[in-house]
């Protein structure tokens, strides 16, 4: 499978509709109790982004996109505007938002992660394709370097340091991140009377494994 490691247009991605999908095999049993399973540890992003597109220079852009990850065969970045960094919706990332290790005085590669929390159940998230200038690291309660202390690979989401940790030390992280995703179909429909008339295509995309 081939990645691009191009972000689709986030002023189109901007207003799309979408959000998380899980896969839940439900049966029925005899006695009226259900037996819940899933085969998938993490859950799965499916977007629209039809309904973003504005106006004919948007559906130029869409084209033009569309064309060069030649459909389905080449994944993207995509911003998910209601989710894209580990602070909260208003704040801004910082440095110790999220526990993404431990020290052990020999590891000296992390993935990042974040954390969904509602009561008690947590839900750790892989990030595999954070913003490149937006990671910061600390160790402890103090804010390390990059490219002195530390270095992102934000093809897959892996912070490096320059030596391990410290046993004990806490490692922290905060950033913004984009969804790895194709489109969901090989063909865009478009139509200059339908647009005109407020009916905007479908453009679904979907969240791959990288």
């Amino acid at each position: 499978m081939s990645f691009h490691e191009e972000r689709f247009p986030a002023s189109l991605s901007f207003g799309s509709v979408g959000g998380p999908e899980r896969y839940t095999d439900v049966v029925t049993l005899a006695n009226g109790y259900e037996e819940r399973n899933t085969p998938w540890r993490h859950s799965r992003r499916r977007y629209d982004a039809g309904v973003a597109l504005r106006s004919l220079d948007d559906i130029e852009i869409l084209i033009a996109f569309f064309e060069a990850r030649q459909g389905q065969i080449n994944g993207f970045r995509w911003k998910d505007w209601t989710d894209y960094k580990s602070s909260r919706a208003r704040a801004e990332p910082e440095f110790n938002d999220e526990i993404i290790g431990v020290g052990d005085d020999v590891t000296r590669t992390f993935p990042l992660i974040k954390r969904y929390r509602s009561g008690t159940q947590v839900y750790e998230r892989p990030i595999s394709k954070p913003v490149a200038g937006t990671v910061l690291v600390g160790l402890g309660e103090i804010e390390q370097r990059e490219t002195i202390h530390y270095t992102v690979d934000t093809t897959t989401g892996l912070v490096t340091f320059d030596h391990p940790p410290d046993a004990g030390v806490l490692i922290t992280a905060g950033f913004e991140f984009d969804v790895p995703v194709r489109f969901d179909t090989d063909r865009i429909q478009t139509s200059l009377a339908s647009f005109q008339a407020g009916d905007a295509p479908s453009v679904p995309i979907v969240e791959i494994r990288v």
